[in-house]
């Protein structure tokens, strides 16, 4: 997919007169967002990249849950879409993330539950797009080759996986429900009337816990502070298989991380990765503790 250039795609597509203030902003493996200013309003303008075709996003399913988001307050209001070629324009939500701190006050803990719950009821759209960890895992590792390694053994990583895998498989199913995959704090803004969620094109149908999981891990919440999240997002204490399979979940996500922070490192190796390359090593290095974790026992109920 050739990249569209940002100034003129923002001067034929958002909405307003004059010309407009085009301003980057982040970037992933899939897609480039930036921040537009016209006519004293604001816009969110993401443009998919060269990579997002072996990302294996589906723009045209994500159009259709942002609708529905949209619709239940989720999320901001789509302008414009055209999925073909990967470009999505919103209404720029005016809020703010929360700090590292602040993520960990109960009353927050308790604020994300029910905006997972709030998410989770949403009816996927069909056909749904059914992603699990092992298909993550696959199609990251498939991009992984000759990435740059932070791991120091990233084959024992690997093997813990595979195994992990297996164990997640044995567990007690659950239903599955529309997850966003991709809840970290720049992802979540509190705006004056609620919370709202941005950056849907992760959004899949896959185990509930999976997002919570996500939650826990890109804040670096302890096991007690997780364990908070789960009885708040349940209503009740856990039954332990739900307790295990929250746990690999959770090893599974920081693993997942860990590859597309390396493969995002070597994509991006002319800019600054101090800070990815960080997060990778954290990474590694959480993985890597827990190695020697004897296997999960399937628990009865």
């Amino acid at each position: 997919m050739r990249m569209l250039e940002p100034e003129s795609l923002a001067l034929r597509r958002v909405p307003g007169r004059g010309r407009p203030r085009v301003r980057r902003g982040g970037a992933g493996l899939g897609s480039e967002t930036y921040h537009v200013e016209r006519d004293g309003q604001a816009f969110s303008m993401r443009i998919a990249s060269r990579e997002s075709a072996h990302c294996a996003f589906d723009a045209h399913w994500e159009r259709r849950v942002r609708e529905l988001a949209g619709a239940a307050g989720l999320a901001p209001d789509v302008l414009y879409a055209d999925p073909a070629q990967g470009v999505m324009i919103a209404r720029w939500v005016e809020g703010r993330p929360w700090t590292a701190a602040e993520a960990r006050e109960p009353v927050r803990v308790a604020r994300l539950a029910q905006l997972l719950r709030r998410i989770h009821a949403l009816p996927p759209p069909r056909p749904e797009r059914k992603v699990g960890p092992a298909e993550w895992i696959a199609r990251y590792e498939d991009l992984h080759r000759g990435a740059r390694r932070v791991a120091a053994d990233f084959n024992a990583l690997r093997s813990a996986a595979m195994r992990r895998l297996e164990e997640f498989a044995r567990l007690p199913g659950a239903a599955a429900v529309l997850c966003h995959s991709d809840l970290h704090p720049l992802n979540v803004v509190e705006t004056p009337s609620a919370l709202v969620v941005l950056d849907w094109e992760y959004a899949h149908v896959t185990d509930a816990f999976w997002d919570l999981a996500g939650w826990t891990c890109v804040n670096d919440f302890d096991a007690d502070l997780s364990g908070d999240l789960l009885r708040a997002y349940l209503g009740r204490p856990p039954l332990p298989s739900e307790r295990a399979r929250f746990g690999l979940l959770k090893w599974l996500y920081d693993y997942i991380c860990l590859i597309w922070s390396e493969v995002y490192l070597s994509r991006h190796a002319d800019a600054d990765g101090a800070a990815e390359f960080a997060r990778a090593h954290l990474l590694a290095s959480r993985l890597q503790a827990e190695l020697g974790g004897s296997s999960v026992q399937v628990p009865a109920d």
